[in-house]
């Protein structure tokens, strides 16, 4: 095991400034996100980030979430907000308002936390939001994953955890080669005081058991960077449509992660699959065997070197895709796919599934250039008082998710810097062309 020698202050601006310069970009007009709880690492966090900022034109938007889990929450609260304001920051509160006690109250703490962040960061036009985990925090989650603990492995950068209210947020830890003392000998020099929350003492947490058993010591994981998938057909019109093409043997070369991402985002869902049913699907592209297959709601077409993911519609009524109301000029995601605007009242979306031939034969002819399955899965609108049916991208402003999601975790652990303006252009390019939908 090698140990990591506890490093001083000198140079933490520097190599802290370095990571964010890498990063972050100058003179952007939205703020960078910093998530601010109070602790010391996340106080040290935005201190640096603030005086960043200063030299590069950009301002600062402190998130606190309250998750009310302690009585003194709405204190913390409160200091946070006299935290980030002398430091230059703007600052805002966010709150969890299902907290409850119980079984697994961290794990869905942490999910909560995720969603009201990366929430209120794209609210705010941000594309970054910037955390303070530490290389002690990376080495207790080593340690809690070797003990059986589902928790991650942190990295500098990373897509939001959470879907779909982390769509369009990466996650930048800037702070992850960083010793917890080193940060709280710098808070002390500059003579800022941080919040102590007592959980951290609280063996009950596998966290704080973690920390015990390390007792300073410092292991390393090494992470081999790779090369970025290379998807050669990203370009085709029915990407912005949901369904990806492949080659056979392009995605057999690539890590078993790659196939359960694009699985993972065709559907939709939230859970990649694992385990035995991926390796016997790895197993049959490997044999060269054609047909198709189903699994986590992703239908896979296997036609020579061809592979094409697209949703599978009977999976969408088994999950229990409902029927819902758009709201006017309130975007919603749609089946973890789409995200959807309208700004027309009395419209109603739901799968296309059993309903295509209620479509006038316009919109039909512009589906035809999608195979039968994959239109099936297609949202379209209905209007509560016309009885009007249309393809969505017709009425509302409509932008797919699916290949945008691919791409961005397709860098995870790649030898890649994603910029900024990369990842906006990335999320927020063109809704659909005109090749497949007039």
């Amino acid at each position: 095991m090698q140990l990591i020698a506890v490093s001083e202050t000198d140079g933490l601006k520097a190599r802290v400034f370095h990571q964010l310069s890498a990063y972050l970009e100058r003179g952007r007009p939205e703020p960078v996100a910093v998530g601010l709880s109070g602790g010391g690492d996340s106080l040290a966090l935005l201190a640096l980030v603030c005086e960043w900022a200063k030299g590069t034109d950009r301002s600062v938007l402190a998130l606190t979430v309250d998750h009310r889990l302690n009585p003194a929450s709405a204190d913390w609260t409160a200091q946070a907000e006299r935290m980030a304001k002398p430091l230059g920051a703007q600052w805002c509160a966010l709150h969890w308002m299902d907290a409850a006690t119980g079984a697994g109250v961290q794990a869905r703490a942490r999910q909560a936390r995720h969603g009201l962040l990366a929430d209120a960061a794209r609210e705010a036009g941000a594309t970054m939001l910037v955390l303070g985990h530490t290389a002690d925090d990376a080495a207790e989650n080593h340690w809690m994953r070797a003990e059986g603990t589902p928790v991650g492995r942190l990295r500098v950068w990373s897509p939001s955890p959470v879907w779909p209210q982390g769509r369009g947020i990466s996650l930048l830890r800037p702070l992850l080669s960083e010793r917890r003392q080193t940060l709280r000998d710098y808070l002390q020099e500059r003579g800022l005081v941080w919040i102590d929350d007592p959980a951290n003492q609280d063996v009950r947490y596998s966290r704080v058991r973690a920390r015990l058993a390390l007792n300073g010591a410092l292991p390393v994981e090494r992470v081999e960077a790779s090369r970025p998938f290379v998807w050669k057909s990203r370009c085709r019109p029915e990407a912005h449509a949901g369904v990806l093409r492949f080659s056979r043997r392009d995605m057999l070369e690539a890590p078993d992660r790659i196939l359960a991402m694009a699985l993972l985002c065709v559907s939709g869902g939230t859970v990649p699959p694992r385990g035995g049913r991926l390796a016997q699907l790895k197993a049959r592209l490997a044999a060269g065997e054609d047909g198709v297959a189903v699994l986590s709601g992703t239908r896979i077409e296997m036609q020579g070197d061809d592979l094409t993911l697209m949703r599978e519609a009977g999976e969408q009524r088994r999950a229990g895709l409902e029927l819902q109301i758009l709201q006017m000029d309130r975007p919603m995601v749609w089946d973890g796919r789409f995200s959807v605007r309208i700004a027309e009242p009395d419209w109603m979306i739901m799968t296309a599934k059993g309903r295509l031939n209620r479509l006038a034969e316009k919109h039909r002819r512009d589906l035809s250039n999608l195979s039968p399955a994959a239109r099936s899965s297609l949202p379209i609108l209905h209007n509560i008082k016309t009885d009007q049916y249309v393809p969505a991208w017709s009425m509302a402003e409509v932008r797919c998710l699916v290949a945008p999601r691919f791409l961005a975790n397709c860098l995870v652990d790649a030898d890649e810097t994603p910029q900024e303006s990369a990842l906006f252009d990335l999320w927020h390019g063109e809704t659909v062309p005109t090749a497949l939908f007039s």
